[in-house]
């Protein structure tokens, strides 16, 4: 299984709730195993940059994510999100769990 992680800022804090909405439709891509998009608690005691979003997924495979990022839901989370962020930090990583 791979672990897909994102996290994102708003360039601007006025626009946090349309990205978080951009973001959020996502969960209806129908090619994740699961999906879940969340506002940063931002509870952490670290100084440092701090995301405003995170999008975590699990796909059954490579095959599975990529089917994931050509469905048009995706592109359509795209063209919300990306003119409204500033950072976009993404992993990807196998599980251990399922090996």
């Amino acid at each position: 299984m791979i672990r897909h992680v994102v996290f994102f800022t708003a360039r601007d804090a006025k626009d946090r709730d349309t990205i978080y909405d951009g973001l959020a439709i996502l969960e209806q891509n129908p090619h994740a195993r699961f999906l879940e998009v969340g506002r940063n608690l931002a509870t952490d005691p670290i100084p440092g940059a701090v995301p405003d979003f995170v999008v975590y997924g699990e796909f059954e495979d490579e095959a599975a994510l990529s089917a994931f990022k050509a469905h048009p839901i995706y592109q359509k989370s795209i063209d919300i999100v990306r003119p409204l962020r500033d950072l976009r930090m993404s992993a990807d990583f196998l599980s251990r769990k399922d090996s």
